[in-house]
């Protein structure tokens, strides 16, 4: 959410900023709370007026009283009485004119930065860099829950019947790959200098609006029926609502923490659930990172974060690249974006496994985050978010680059420790 005073002082800059994410209908938005905003204000200030002549006039009362001259005192009481009205009238107003404003401006798109490319969605995203040399083996590559199915580690029929599409039983050491994979990537942030923690996996409502826009709430999240609680897509959420409503000590800055935690997404609107993949699933488990930081500081955090991804999966030898996202694959909190992707030599392509997220002050001008500096001045924090790794979709890249030929798939050093010890799944 942009400050209104920047949409107040910038109409125009605002408006080709919705123009480059091709939100065209939200232009008339920026003319409407511009006229909200002025009328708001108008109120305010008719309000302190008749405030500081109510007051005036009740001291007259009081006098005119000692004087014994009741006509006009009661003359001056109706006068106090009807701005008391006029002020109950205009309270009523303002509330609803800044619910309002509000609601148009959680819906107006954040400043994007001038570096990110302008295009329509992710198909016109830009490759920045590749990491590792992709490689296809001279052997054919099955789809990855067939090679799951071979080593025993998937049941998806089981888990359809329980739950339906989109959801799975991993097994065996396939299921103990995956928490290896965790475990790895937990310590991994922890070496980088990142405080572990296990936040709650449902959040309310506040914190859902303060942490996403409209659009994401509604093809994401899974409402608890009866309770004012959202089940998590990613502990980002969780993540940066620990901060809702606090003033924090700048010297204390920045905050470095990463998290486990399942997650949950209805995936509406997503190109159909896999019946038979876990590529695109309503239920899984991942390794985060967050950062509340200075503002000064937020470009160089989110080089760094994404950065840690990319790191990571190097040191599991799978090839992966970046792709800075266009204005029009952007949420509409999100100030820059990196995708990483891994490399699939069954597909002969690369395909998504994390995304890094610089989102300025928009989530904390939403929650209340805000920071105390040194002359006592408070401002906004600046917050980001990167995936560190989401199993399902890293086991698809991890089998697909270490299988062998006779169907065995390598396990990397760095996971070794993690697997007791075990170099090869067969």
């Amino acid at each position: 959410m942009i400050d209104i005073k920047f949409l107040r002082e910038n109409p125009e800059i605002v408006k080709q900023n919705i123009r480059n994410k091709f939100q065209e209908a939200k232009l008339p938005l920026v003319d409407e709370v511009i006229k909200l905003d002025k009328e708001n204000r108008e109120i305010k200030q008719e309000v302190e007026a008749l405030r500081a002549g109510r007051n005036k006039l009740s001291k007259q009362i009081g006098a005119l009283m000692g004087k014994g001259q009741k006509e006009e005192a009661e003359q001056v009481k109706a006068r106090v009485a009807a701005d008391a009205e006029r002020i109950d009238e205009l309270s009523e107003r303002e509330k609803e004119v800044e619910e309002r404003i509000k609601t148009i401006m959680m819906k107006i798109p954040n400043i994007i930065d001038p570096s990110v490319p302008i295009g329509r969605d992710d198909s016109e995203n830009v490759e920045v860099q590749r990491y590792g040399d992709p490689v296809v083996p001279d052997f054919e590559i099955p789809y990855h829950t067939e090679i799951m199915e071979r080593l025993n580690g998937i049941d998806l029929e089981s888990a359809r019947r329980v739950a339906g599409n989109g959801f799975y039983y991993l097994m065996g050491d396939i299921a103990r790959l995956h928490s290896a994979i965790l475990s790895y990537a937990r310590d991994f942030m922890i070496d980088r200098g990142f405080t572990y923690c296990v936040p709650p996996f449902m959040i309310r409502s506040d914190v859902v609006t303060g942490v996403m826009s409209f659009a994401e709430m509604d093809a994401m999240m899974y409402k608890i029926e009866g309770e004012d609680l959202y089940l998590i897509g990613t502990s980002e959420h969780s993540m940066i609502g620990k901060f809702i409503d606090t003033v924090n000590k700048e010297e204390n800055l920045p905050y470095t923490l990463t998290s486990y935690s399942p997650c949950f997404r209805k995936e509406k609107g997503a190109h159909g659930i896999e019946e038979r993949g876990v590529y695109r699933i309503h239920q899984f488990e991942k390794q985060e990172m967050i950062v509340v930081c200075k503002p000064e500081e937020s470009q160089m955090w989110f080089e760094r974060l994404w950065q840690n991804t990319v790191d990571m999966f190097r040191s599991m030898e799978i090839p992966v690249r970046t792709l800075e996202c266009c204005s029009g694959d952007l949420a509409d909190l999100k100030v820059k974006s990196v995708d990483v992707e891994a490399w699939s030599p069954r597909q002969k392509k690369y395909f998504e496994v994390g995304s890094c997220s610089n989102l300025g002050d928009a989530q904390a001008r939403r929650l209340k985050i805000r920071v105390a500096g040194p002359d006592g001045k408070k401002y906004f924090a600046h917050t980001l978010n990167n995936t560190v790794v989401a199993p399902p979709r890293m086991l698809i890249a991890f089998l697909e680059n270490n299988l062998n030929e006779d169907g065995s798939v390598r396990i990397p050093d760095v996971l070794r420790y993690y697997m007791r010890g075990k170099s090869v799944l067969r």
